[in-house]
């Protein structure tokens, strides 16, 4: 897959291409709909298959509502490796780029730019300034440009409708199992391993700290699995202020069940299974530790049944 950042990036060229446009945080079951569907028409036809993104989010560039993501910006780029796209193109979205009237966009960005014959957007999409565009519009411009519009009806999954919204906010309250569904795999936070306060190995529980720009961390302690290098090992995670050693910046610490040797500086993916319990400050350093154990046989007790 190749990654193109602009629509200056001299490597990009307007090739025949099936277009997918959305911002695609998380790749939930839903995106997942949208790209099968474009990978599908670019087959059929010949075209290049091409996801038009954009970062940051649309409306936190604009300063309309403070949007939390699922995913990093790696981390989306990632996901889509994994699937059947050709290319991807990350757009700057900043004021100018909002600018753009609907024609303009059609025209402009989607068949000039970037040789779209083919564009498949999700059933809320809407675009061109002030977000005054939307599929009505998009069907009738699209018929003069010449451009193929596919709609793709959203994924709902026990009767819930699969959105980015509704997985964040799933996330946020710490119901890691059911955004997880709705994800098609646990919600992961990624980052690089740094020296912490030192406390948990003092407790004889040496937990690995990470440091993360991933934005939704939602508190408490967590089965989880810990993968480096590629290879998943068994963890329980707790994200939170440390509050029995009193308040503290958000932290994220996992401690890996059967694991021998340092971690530090290495970069790991922390997976979210299921939520044990919310953040509480014990008595002591020893209650604590009776906590940790109760939370880690918990966590062996899950891995056994799950198998």
């Amino acid at each position: 897959m190749v990654v193109y950042y602009g629509l200056d990036d001299p490597r990009l060229s307007p090739r025949p291409s099936a277009v997918a446009v959305g911002n695609f945080d998380g790749l939930h079951l839903g995106h997942r709909k949208i790209l099968s569907r474009l990978c599908d028409l670019a087959g059929r036809r010949g075209l290049r298959s091409l996801v038009l993104t954009f970062e940051p989010h649309p409306e936190r560039a604009l300063g309309k509502r403070s949007v939390r993501m699922i995913d990093t910006p790696d981390q989306r780029l990632a996901r889509l490796r994994e699937t059947c796209v050709d290319a991807v193109a990350v757009i700057p979205f900043d004021r100018t780029f909002a600018g753009l009237d609907s024609p303009a966009f059609i025209q402009g960005v989607l068949r000039d730019g970037l040789g779209a014959l083919e564009v498949v957007v999700g059933r809320g999409f809407r675009f061109g300034h002030d977000r005054r565009g939307d599929i009505a519009l998009l069907r009738r411009l699209g018929r003069t440009a010449g451009l193929g519009v596919h709609v793709i009806a959203p994924a709902v999954l026990g009767g819930l409708t699969v959105s980015s919204t509704a997985i964040r906010s799933l996330i946020a309250h710490g119901r890691v199992e059911e955004a997880a569904r709705l994800l098609g795999r646990p919600y992961e936070i990624c980052g690089r391993v740094v020296p912490g306060k030192g406390r948990g190995r003092l407790l004889g529980f040496p937990t690995a700290n990470l440091d993360t720009l991933n934005e939704i961390l939602p508190e408490g302690v967590y089965i989880s699995e810990t993968v480096r290098a590629g290879r998943a090992h068994r963890s329980v995670t707790s994200i939170g202020t440390n509050p029995t050693f009193g308040p503290h910046p958000l932290s994220v610490e996992t401690l890996l069940l059967d694991y021998r040797g340092s971690l530090y500086g290495a970069t790991i993916a922390v997976r979210l299974h299921r939520r044990i319990r919310p953040p509480r400050a014990f008595a002591d350093a020893d209650a604590l530790a009776a906590g940790i154990r109760r939370d880690l046989e918990l966590a062996r007790a899950w891995f056994t049944r799950r198998g």
